[in-house]
């Protein structure tokens, strides 16, 4: 299946994991339930190695790759929202007063 295809498959599933976070923000190093989630979806998605409690509370996914080369790709997407109160009134607002996701971290993870 072309990967347009499947990732338009995916949209809706994939807006409502980044609401869930919108939801439930989590400050600086306070993102058990964020590192948590990331750690569930790498492990579902079938990541070779996950590697959570990185830094604390980091998590790495490794992908082991089937090719010969020796290359190697790292991507990094924060986690933290900030401390701030949402006045959107979107429907996936923030739920924890004082805290926000106001600079895309939600969407990056």
């Amino acid at each position: 299946m072309p990967i347009l295809n499947r990732a338009a498959e995916l949209q809706g599933e994939v807006s409502e994991w980044r609401r869930y976070l919108h939801e439930n923000p989590e400050i600086l190093y306070e993102v058990e339930n964020t590192a948590s989630f990331v750690e569930q979806k790498l492990k579902e998605f079938g990541v070779d190695e996950v590697v959570p409690g990185i830094g604390r509370t980091g998590v790495v996914g490794i992908i082991r790759g089937k090719g010969r080369g020796g290359r190697t790709i790292g991507l990094r997407a924060d986690m933290d929202a900030l401390p701030l109160t949402e006045i959107t009134g979107k429907p996936w607002a923030s739920k924890i007063p004082g805290k926000m996701h106001a600079c895309g971290h939600d969407g990056h993870t």
